[in-house]
């Protein structure tokens, strides 16, 4: 089960190996195997989750928690239908060190091989049912992963607008870090992914 201390994980003062060994070398071992606690639980709720999810979904990609030269800021995962599976939309699930986020997103790395084009993901804001998902926050791609959003009621229609032909938004909601736990997190992620799951549709008119 995730906990504040899943989340405290990334409160680091360095990241890369190379760091770590130069200015705090006591700090590798210790780091490595917390890492590898903490994502051996993060991993086996994302494969509950998507058991629960199950078919059109195809199973989900789970990020590990090192590189090889650096351990991660964050734990990411992501959802795709089967279908859909080369193209850059996704649901993701990220944990940080201050909460963590479910939401529909656009996955830049893949633009490039992607069948669906981000005007196509960018379908979604078209349909939004504002009263429907008045509660989740919505915010920019570019925007810091540790940002404040505002909610989609708190977001005047006028203010839903592109920036430029790279622009998208995501939306999703949050759990911070000191009420993890205090929920079956596995159920909310799963939800979560259900609530969004209309708009991630949306993406392939």
């Amino acid at each position: 089960m995730l906990t504040p201390q899943s989340s405290e994980l990334f409160d680091l003062p360095f990241y890369q190996f190379a760091q770590m060994k130069k200015h705090a070398p006591e700090m590798i071992e210790p780091a490595k195997a917390a890492y590898k606690h903490h994502w051996r639980i993060w991993r086996e709720l994302i494969e509950c989750v998507a058991d629960d999810l199950g078919e059109p979904f195809a199973p989900p990609h789970i990020e590990r928690w090192c590189n090889g030269w650096q351990v991660r800021a964050h734990f990411f995962a992501y959802f795709k239908y089967a279908q859909h599976k080369d193209s850059a939309a996704i649901i993701s699930v990220l944990l940080n060190r201050r909460r963590l986020t479910v939401s529909l997103d656009w996955h830049c790395y893949k633009a490039g091989v992607s069948p669906t084009a981000l005007p196509q993901y960018n379908q979604w804001l078209d349909g939004l049912d504002v009263q429907k998902y008045a509660a989740f926050d919505i915010w920019h791609g570019a925007e810091d992963e540790y940002a404040d959003y505002a909610t989609v009621a708190d977001t005047p229609s006028e203010n839903i607008r592109l920036h430029n032909s790279d622009d998208f938004f995501c939306i999703g909601k949050h759990i911070k870090r000191a009420d993890l736990g205090k929920q079956n997190v596995q159920q909310w992620i799963v939800d979560a992914i259900e609530e969004l799951i209309p708009l991630y549709e949306a993406c392939f008119k």
